[in-house]
C-alpha cells in the first residue's frame, strides 16, 4: 500500500512540491476571410473592377469617383453589365493593367486597340484614315481584308506602339 494507506494514490504531508508543467502559449494568425463577392480569379471586367476595388479597401462610390462615372455604373459593372466603350480607358486606368489578352493577328490586335483606346468604328476609322463600315465588317468577322489591307493594320499598330 501506498502513502495514506490508499493503493495508488499519494498524498502529500507538510511542504513538498509536485513537478510543474512550462505554460505555453500558442497564437495563430487570424485567417483571412475576403469580403463577399471578391474572387481571387476574376473573369469578367466587373469582377476585376470588384477585386481592385476591394484590394485598394474603396466603395463603389470612391471607385465612381476614380473611374469619372457615377455610383450605380459601377454597381451594375459589378453585376455583370459591360462599360460602355468610351469608359475602358478610364476602368483600365483604374485597374493598372489590361483585363483581357491582347491578340497576336492583326485583325484581333486591331480590336484590341480599339477596346483599349475605347475608339467607336468611327473615331479609329478617322485615326486610321479607313472607312467605319470597312472597320466594322473586318472585326466582326464578316468579311477577311485584303493581304494588303492587313500589312496596313500592321503598320498602324506598329506606329501607335511607338507612342
Amino acid at each position: 500500500m501506498g502513502a495514506g494507506g490508499r493503493r495508488g494514490n499519494r498524498t502529500c504531508r507538510g511542504s513538498c512540491t509536485f513537478f510543474e508543467w512550462p505554460v505555453y502559449r500558442f497564437s495563430l494568425p487570424r485567417p483571412i476571410i475576403a469580403p463577399r463577392g471578391y474572387t481571387g480569379n476574376p473573369r469578367t471586367i466587373g469582377d476585376h473592377i470588384r477585386k481592385r476595388r476591394i484590394d485598394l479597401g474603396l466603395f463603389q462610390r470612391q471607385a465612381a469617383e476614380q473611374i469619372g462615372v457615377s455610383e450605380s455604373s459601377v454597381y451594375n459593372w459589378e453585376r455583370g453589365t459591360e462599360p460602355e466603350l468610351r469608359h475602358m480607358p478610364a476602368v483600365i486606368r483604374f485597374l493598372g493593367y489590361v483585363p483581357f489578352p491582347c491578340p497576336d493577328d492583326p485583325v484581333g490586335r486591331l480590336r484590341y486597340y480599339k477596346l483599349v483606346n475605347g475608339l467607336s468604328y468611327e473615331r479609329l476609322g478617322a485615326v486610321m484614315g479607313r472607312d467605319p463600315e470597312q472597320l466594322t465588317d473586318w472585326l466582326s468577322g464578316r468579311t477577311i481584308p485584303s493581304k494588303n489591307n492587313i500589312e496596313k493594320m500592321r503598320n498602324f499598330l506598329l506606329q501607335e506602339q511607338k507612342y
